[in-house]
């Protein structure tokens, strides 16, 4: 895997990911999103991705899956993550609460890459979720 972050003025870079996408970062959020909001982004895809993925597998009509996040920082430097909230509100037809759950925890467990680095590295990450049911 592979990035390019080049800087472009002030605290402004802009990122180029090994598949071609370009990130444009910016420390006074003038144009782009700040490096740390990043790492929650980076975080909601991935987690969301394996939570899609699974309820899709276990056969549930899933319309909407958005991962609402928060986060924590120490007061000192470095300002790292010390808690963050994952909150799924997953939509969909007949969803069953056991299969969210289980899409959800095993994600969180087992497949989320970005979740089980931050975990290891001391954050603590607390997940849930809502289901909303539509006709």
């Amino acid at each position: 895997m592979k990035t390019n972050v080049s800087w472009q003025e002030d605290v402004h870079f802009t990122a180029e990911t090994g598949s071609g996408f370009k990130i444009e970062i910016d420390g006074n959020q003038i144009a782009g999103a700040r490096p740390m909001e990043l790492l929650l982004a980076g975080l909601g895809g991935c987690t969301s991705y394996d939570v899609v993925g699974i309820l899709k597998k276990s056969r549930q009509d899933v319309v909407s899956c958005v991962a609402q996040i928060e986060a924590d920082r120490a007061d000192s430097v470095p300002a790292v993550f010390t808690e963050i909230r994952v909150h799924f509100v997953v939509t969909g037809r007949k969803l069953k609460e056991s299969v969210v759950a289980r899409a959800v925890k095993l994600s969180a467990e087992e497949y989320c890459s970005a979740s089980l680095m931050l975990e290891r590295g001391g954050v603590k990450i607390v997940h849930s979720f809502a289901i909303i049911d539509i006709e």
